[in-house]
């Protein structure tokens, strides 16, 4: 029998030493959304230490043990820092590790993608000297930090399906918009024009909106200004939207 097998469950974790075994590097990064002048874009921000000092890399970083209960805790923080707020939508994306990816050493990284409205944030990231939103097919040009385009390049293909069979690109805009803006939106994200008709015959069928009772002006036309309901978010299309 094992000294472990001797001991009852709290004496083996009060003698338990986990400096023992290799610990990776840990670390969070998210991959932030936002719909702004017609584009999709990005968050980024400039790395002012080493490794990868001066590149742009994704907002993340090392989960404190002190200060966060989940991995949900740190990404949250860590988006609050840069962002001044929370955004309405994050999901785990996939995990990326190695022993490469990282030149301090072996490492693994959590990942995350979100969607924020670009005026929730926007006066908050001004006074960030090294945060920027970047147009997606810009960042993907870009030396970026560890293996960050990679992860933007798989978070994209993530959010191009969720547009084609959810309304969740909806949480890039603002908590009114109209329709023209949430089919725009869905449009620059999958990179197609989308059927008008049947595109708002789906998000009526699907009753996922509700009308706020106010108007904006587009094109000389008032187009009516809507809010998701609360449980929107979740719905799936039983297929696919038309192209």
């Amino acid at each position: 029998m094992t000294l472990s097998g001797k001991m009852n469950e709290k004496q083996f974790l009060a003698a338990y030493d986990k400096s023992a075994f290799d610990a990776p590097l840990l670390t969070v990064d998210a991959v932030l959304f936002t719909y702004h002048e017609g584009l999709l874009k990005v968050l980024l921000v400039e790395r002012s230490n080493h490794p990868e000092q001066g590149k742009w890399a994704l907002p993340g970083g090392f989960i404190s043990e002190e200060e966060d209960k989940t991995l949900e805790d740190t990404i949250i923080r860590k988006l609050k820092e840069k962002t001044g707020v929370v955004p309405p939508y994050i999901e785990q994306l996939r995990t990326f590790g190695g022993a490469t990816r990282d030149k301090r050493g072996w490492s693994v990284t959590v990942c995350y993608t979100a969607l924020i409205a670009h005026q929730a944030c926007e006066s908050h990231i001004d006074t960030v000297s090294d945060t920027d939103w970047i147009p997606v097919e810009k960042a993907k040009k870009l030396n970026l930090a560890f293996d960050h385009l990679k992860i933007i390049q798989s978070a994209h293909e993530r959010l191009v399906q969720k547009a084609l069979y959810s309304i969740v690109p909806a949480y890039a805009l603002p908590e009114s918009f109209t329709l023209p803006e949430l089919q725009h939106v869905h449009e620059v994200i999958i990179g197609k024009p989308l059927q008008k008709k049947s595109f708002r015959r789906r998000i009526e069928q699907a009753d996922l909106l509700i009308e706020v009772g106010e108007k904006r002006t587009e094109k000389g036309r008032p187009a009516s200004l809507y809010k998701m309901r609360s449980d929107s978010g979740t719905h799936k299309f039983v297929r696919n939207l038309e192209l």
